[in-house]
C-alpha cells in the first residue's frame, strides 16, 4: 500500500528540518544524534527519521540514498522532496492527481477512507497533517521537468582513397526543425580530400566533378 506509516507531531518544523539538512553535510547514518547536532533536541524530532525513511531518503539503517543527496542540490530540492511524496503517498494521488493541493481536513478523509479502519483517527489526522506540511514545502509545478542537453551528433563515414571523408555535427544551439525540410544553416560540414598519388589530371577532374554533383 502506498501509503506511509510516520508522522510528526511538529508540522510548523517541517521547513526548519529541510532548511537544516540543506546546509548540513550528509551523515553516514542519519542518527538522533545528528539531529540533535541539526539543532532538534526534543525527542518529538526523531519522528523525523521515520519521515525520511518513507519519503526515499533513508534506507532502512537511516544511511542516506541517492534522493537524500539529489536533495542537497538546492536549485532541485523541492523538486525533489516532491517526487518523494508522491511516492509515499501513491495511493492518495491515485485517488486525486492533485493531491498536494488538498487541505488537511480534505486528505484526513480521503486518508481514512484508504486506510480501511487501519489506523485510529487521531493517527490519520496527524498522518494528513503532516502531509499537508511536506507538499508546502516541495514544489509540484517543476517536479516533472526534465531539462538536458540536445546530444551532439556525428556521422564519419570512411571511404577508400580517392573520395571525400564528411562528418556532420549537429549544431545543439539550433531549435528542433519541425517540418519536412533539413535546415542547413544547423549543420557544419567538415570535408576531408584524399587524393590519390597519381599524374593524370583526369583522375583529378573526375574526382572534383563527383563533388560538385554531389554537394552543389
Amino acid at each position: 500500500m502506498g501509503l506511509p506509516n510516520s508522522y510528526t507531531m511538529k508540522n510548523g518544523a517541517i521547513a526548519s528540518y529541510f532548511d537544516a539538512i540543506l546546509n548540513a553535510s550528509a551523515p553516514t547514518r542519519f542518527s538522533y544524534k545528528f539531529i540533535e547536532g541539526l539543532g532538534f533536541k526534543s525527542t518529538n524530532d526523531r519522528l523525523l527519521i521515520s519521515i525520511l525513511k518513507d519519503l526515499g531518503f533513508l534506507n532502512s539503517d537511516g544511511a542516506p540514498e541517492d534522493r537524500y543527496f539529489k536533495f542537497l542540490d538546492k536549485s532541485k530540492s523541492a523538486q525533489v522532496l516532491a517526487e518523494g511524496i508522491t511516492e509515499a503517498y501513491s495511493d492518495l494521488f491515485a485517488v486525486n492527481l492533485q493531491a498536494h493541493t488538498l487541505t488537511s481536513d480534505e486528505a484526513y478523509n480521503k486518508l481514512r477512507t484508504l486506510y480501511r479502519g487501519a489506523k485510529k483517527d487521531s493517527v490519520i489526522k496527524m498522518v494528513a497533517r503532516t502531509f499537508v506540511a511536506l507538499c508546502e514545502y516541495a514544489d509540484f509545478e517543476h517536479g516533472n521537468e526534465i531539462k538536458e542537453n540536445p546530444p551532439i551528433v556525428e556521422v564519419d563515414n570512411e571511404v577508400p582513397n580517392g573520395e571525400e571523408q564528411v562528418k556532420i555535427k549537429d549544431n545543439i544551439d539550433q531549435k528542433p526543425n519541425t517540418g519536412n525540410h533539413l535546415n542547413m544553416n544547423a549543420l557544419q560540414y567538415h570535408i576531408n580530400i584524399v587524393l590519390p598519388d597519381t599524374r593524370d589530371q583526369a583522375v583529378y577532374d573526375a574526382i572534383f566533378k563527383s563533388l560538385r554533383d554531389h554537394l552543389g
